[in-house]
């Protein structure tokens, strides 16, 4: 079909949609006047495409009453009824005309393939049209060239023949000459002198043999050209021509998983293609280029222009090149591509995640050996129930192996993390729970003086009677306190409100509260000015508190030994305050300006045992 017909008849499909339209208003006008729908109106039909893309008309179902069943239409239909079939048919034949225009838009797009398929086999045989008239006109040039020798040749040994010939008639007409003159002679005595020389030069003439016969054959030879190379070139034109280099696609995103791939590629639309090698092998970095010991290649043979490359390395990256094959031959290799498998699934380092009332800050490793591209948060409420919420929320694009995440108070959630690369999102890590309660810390062992040990579930800190070697003492760790028996919480990075307690023994002296990162490790807390707290010290008369920063503690006196004291930071505010838990008496505020986030701390002066409890919701009397 040609493509104006096309355009043609969904013209005519249009054109015979609006002459639908009007008719169908006819018929609703006058049966609102007279009831009935005028007669001779034209039955309408539809059409429908089928796979074959060829185009069947079918008489509609809902075409109009014939005549002989209009009396008993008129008391069964009414016009809400006639109406309703009237927007029925109209809205099929709508459908019909887009399916149509669809058709034709596909049949456009056949047409414009033909032909540049065409114009590409135009070109392809022009190009061995070519070759041919080149390489008979190269095969006239060397024959040319033999017969031109050939005929020097001959003309040569002929003219050589001809000058003998020429020769041997001049001395045989000399010799002639000589007998007659010596024949004439008068002159006994000359004749005498002179016959005999001249007969013994006739004697040696007559021994000469003289070649008479023609040496040079006159036939040219007519050797068979030897045409095979433009037989199998003429051959080559009605022959499929071997496929072009295939294209092999850059990869989409979300288009693998931790162990497979999926490839596409493409290819000209005029070459012939019986099946396609796709051959891949993993990118070590650390294997030279020309290593002999390169990674094994693989192949896969498939049909189709697309593959899933199965049992793969997770987040490892793959060098990916294709050839096509018909019976003629293989194409050249495609361009390499580089694809990624998606990312093994992080590793939450829950020790190290913390939480407060607005917010939790969430630390993992990749648990990848190669890097991601960036990373996914997903979190979901926790309900009363226990049961997890449906809604999911994501933070996207993370860039680190942490994430600060702004939470509601008072709530419980799910968060696990994903690693993401060109390949798509890794499966989620485990799952941790984080409560919003209160404020959620472990205590970080790496900064614990060698005097002390953490509990197994982070929370509690000894101070054992032994002495440790002076091996041990000496340890050159910049991280860890080496004079003060002390050991730092985790930071705590959200500017809000926080609030811990710490369960304490009468017989225990201790330091605690807050201290800046940077505070020093050869120094005692709060005797400098990166670090506040609550000292208690055992006096032989009593039990002794100090409130110190910098050295400096102002002159308090407690009565009731606190067996579990409370710890409220305010950083909007600048406030660090202490409490009494169990008598809720507010023992001492420190008011200060804290410029960078500060870690909770704990010490230890003598042997004992301390305990931290936090996750906890702060009392009301603590941020008055």
């Amino acid at each position: 079909m040609d493509l104006y017909e096309i355009r043609e008849e969904r013209l005519d499909v249009i054109a015979e949609e609006a002459e639908y339209q009007e008719f169908s208003r006819e018929p609703t006008a006058m049966a609102d006047r007279g009831g009935r729908a005028p007669r001779g109106v034209s039955t309408f039909q539809r059409f429908s495409v089928d796979t074959d893309d060829s185009l069947r008309f079918d008489p509609c179902e809902d075409s109009l009453p014939s005549p002989t069943e209009e009396e008993h239409d008129e008391d069964v239909f009414k016009e809400g009824d006639t109406e309703g079939e009237t927007v029925i048919i109209r809205n099929r034949l709508q459908g019909k005309v887009a399916e149509m225009e669809n058709f034709a838009g596909h049949l456009e797009e056949i047409f414009l393939t033909v032909e540049e398929n065409f114009g590409r086999q135009e070109q392809h045989l022009e190009q061995h049209y070519n070759d041919v008239l080149q390489t008979l006109s190269q095969r006239y040039d060397e024959r040319a060239a033999a017969l031109e020798e050939e005929k020097k040749g001959k003309l040569e040994a002929l003219y050589k023949q001809l000058l003998a010939c020429g020769q041997a008639m001049d001395a045989s007409k000399e010799l002639i000459e000589t007998a007659q003159e010596i024949y004439r002679s008068q002159d006994k005595r000359l004749f005498l002198k002179a016959v005999m020389p001249t007969i013994k030069r006739i004697e040696e003439f007559a021994k000469e043999e003289v070649d008479l016969t023609l040496t040079t054959n006159l036939e040219f030879d007519t050797p068979i050209a030897d045409l095979s190379d433009v037989k199998t070139m003429m051959d080559s034109i009605n022959v499929v021509p071997a496929p072009s280099a295939p294209v092999i696609n850059p990869q989409m995103p979300n288009s693998a998983t931790q162990t497979s791939l999926r490839v596409c590629w493409s290819l000209f639309s005029d070459d012939t293609v019986e099946y396609y090698e796709l051959y891949y092998r993993p990118v070590l970095e650390d294997t030279p280029a020309d290593s002999t010991c390169a990674p094994p290649v693989s192949k896969v043979n498939v049909k189709e222009t697309h593959c899933t490359v199965t049992d793969l390395l997770p987040n490892a990256q793959y060098e990916l090149w294709v050839t096509a094959t018909n019976t003629t031959g293989i194409s050249p290799a495609s361009e390499k591509a580089l694809y990624m498998t998606v990312p093994s699934p992080p590793v939450i380092k829950q020790r190290e995640c913390t939480s407060c009332p607005e917010a939790a800050l969430i630390r993992w490793e990749s648990g990848n050996t190669n890097p991601v591209d960036s990373y996914t948060v997903e979190l979901s409420e926790m309900g009363t129930n226990g049961t997890e919420s449906g809604i999911t929320e994501s933070i996207v694009a993370v860039p680190t192996c942490q994430c600060l995440i702004q939470l509601q108070t008072g709530r419980c959630y799910l968060i696990s993390v994903r690693a993401v690369n060109i390949g798509g999102p890794s499966d989620r890590s485990e799952v941790i729970t984080v409560s919003t309660t209160g404020t959620f810390f472990h205590l970080l062992e790496d900064t614990a003086h060698p005097c002390l040990s953490v509990s197994e579930d982070g929370f509690t800190i000894f101070y054992g009677d032994e002495e440790l070697p002076i091996s041990a003492m000496a340890l050159d760790d910049n991280n860890s306190f080496n004079r003060c028996v002390a050991v730092l919480g985790d930071l705590i990075p959200v500017r809000g409100r926080h609030y811990w307690e710490v369960e304490v023994d009468d017989g225990t002296e201790f330091r605690i509260g807050v201290a800046a990162e940077d505070t020093e490790r050869n120094s005692y807390l709060g005797a400098n000015n990166t670090s506040w707290c609550m000292r208690h010290i055992l006096t032989p008369s009593r039990h002794k508190y100090e409130f110190l920063h910098n050295g400096w503690s102002p002159d308090l006196r407690i009565t009731v030994n606190p067996v579990r004291i409370g710890v409220a930071l305010d950083y909007a505010r600048g406030t660090l305050s202490f409490f009494n838990v169990d008598l809720e008496q507010h023992l001492h505020t420190f008011h200060c300006h804290f410029l960078n986030y500060v870690h909770p701390c704990f010490a230890l002066d003598n042997p004992g045992a301390l305990t931290v409890h936090n996750g906890i919701e702060a009392p009301e009397y603590t941020f008055i």
